[in-house]
């Protein structure tokens, strides 16, 4: 009975290990990529960019613009709050 036990100790620590090194590698290859993803962005993600155009916004990012519900509530066109949101000064048309 001692040398089942001492197998199965033996045993569990060779799969813990195996299991520690596999998670270890992806982990640090994971943690790679992301620094690597982090130092190729340009700015600040917490500032959005400077888009020219919702045209632009869309081509560049993939994504449709969507009005927050406050801007919509405020009475402002989706092109009034897209220049709101990303920095345009021209607010003519927005109410």
């Amino acid at each position: 009975m001692v040398n089942k036990n001492g197998k199965e100790a033996a045993a569990f620590e060779f799969l813990s290990k195996m299991i520690d090194e596999v998670f270890s590698a992806h982990y640090i290859k994971e943690t790679d990529t992301m620094q690597q993803e982090l130092q190729e962005t340009p700015q600040d993600p917490s500032q959005p960019m400077g888009y020219e155009s919702i045209e632009q916004f869309k081509e560049l990012t993939g994504k449709r613009y969507r009005m927050l519900k406050e801007q919509k509530e405020r009475g402002l066109t989706r092109e009034g709050a897209f220049n709101e949101t990303y920095g345009k000064e021209d607010q003519s048309n927005d109410r």
